[in-house]
């Protein structure tokens, strides 16, 4: 086995070299309906019939296929382009960026930056920051994940608020302090907002390659000793489906530019208002959703 690795890393180190080396990698996203559907459990004018329609039709929405193009130093991850499915145009490329599809996502390790595309409420926003630094801890673990040898890393990492298949379903714990809050009758109609809670942070673990020896991997992943193959963060999996080595057609691999520019910090600001006024536009308590400045 340790012969077989020496010799992949070896094999790999010569492409690495090579001054136009570039690879490409498939990734399978699937996020966990089931949070979802139980928020809507509890909803009396939501039929089963209907619920089923909006769970197949959600689940087909949180199954994306990426693709991420990487040289030496840099890489670009992108949502498979596909046609929009009917009724899908405005808010369902709205939705697909609020679950982690949608846009560009540059990464250059050697500057140690990101750069993001993202469209909300039909605004076109560019985030530029630092790439986030994960302390990871490797794991004895190994595994088969196709023909690579992975292993296994884990790593605590902030949730984003813009990052939405991070939301959580109270669930009855929270039972008592739903109820207080219906006893106010202006409330009464409520946000079924009020029911959803975005964690601080989230356990990541991830698997990695070494016979593939660059330091990337799917969204904003990086920083292991070899190519990240799968992540999970417990609702999200990501899983590496496909890898072509020196590819043939080569994809420029440059940041995105168009946007109003802001950091990580600042695009989930603007998100968190524009929730909050919806929150309060569907509590009853306000009209038309504002505009962005």
């Amino acid at each position: 086995m340790k012969k077989l690795l020496i010799a992949s890393l070896v094999m790999f180190s010569g492409y690495l070299n090579a001054q136009d080396f570039q690879g490409m990698a498939v990734y399978e996203s699937k996020t966990s309906t089931s949070d979802f559907m139980k928020g809507m459990g509890g909803n009396r004018d939501i039929t089963p019939e209907m619920q089923k329609n909006i769970e197949e039709r959600m689940k087909k929405m949180f199954e994306k296929t990426f693709i991420l193009n990487f040289d030496k130093s840099a890489s670009i991850y992108k949502e498979e382009e596909k046609l929009d499915a009917p009724g899908q145009q405005g808010g369902g490329r709205m939705m697909t960026s609020m679950m982690g599809g949608g846009g560009t996502h540059y990464k250059n390790i050697k500057e140690e930056k990101v750069i993001v595309d993202k469209e909300f409420f039909g605004k076109e926003f560019l985030i530029n920051d630092t790439l986030p630094k994960l302390v990871w801890k490797l794991e004895g673990e190994s595994k088969m994940i196709g023909q690579y040898n992975c292993f296994k890393a884990t790593a605590v990492r902030p949730v984003s608020d813009s990052d939405f298949r991070n939301f959580r379903f109270r669930g009855k714990e929270d039972e008592k302090k739903e109820n207080e809050v219906k006893k106010d009758t202006a409330s009464s109609k409520t946000n079924l907002m009020d029911q959803w809670e975005m964690p601080k942070e989230v356990v990541i673990t991830a698997w990695y390659a070494p016979e593939i020896p660059v330091n990337q991997g799917p969204e904003n992943y990086w920083g292991l000793p070899g190519l990240i193959l799968e992540v999970n963060d417990g609702k999200t999996s990501i899983l590496c489906s496909k890898i072509v080595m020196n590819t043939k057609d080569k994809v420029e691999i440059k940041a995105p530019s168009k946007g109003k520019k802001v950091t990580q910090k600042e695009y989930d600001e603007i998100v968190k208002n524009k929730m909050e006024e919806m929150k309060e536009m569907y509590g009853g308590k306000g009209g038309r959703g504002g505009r962005f400045h």
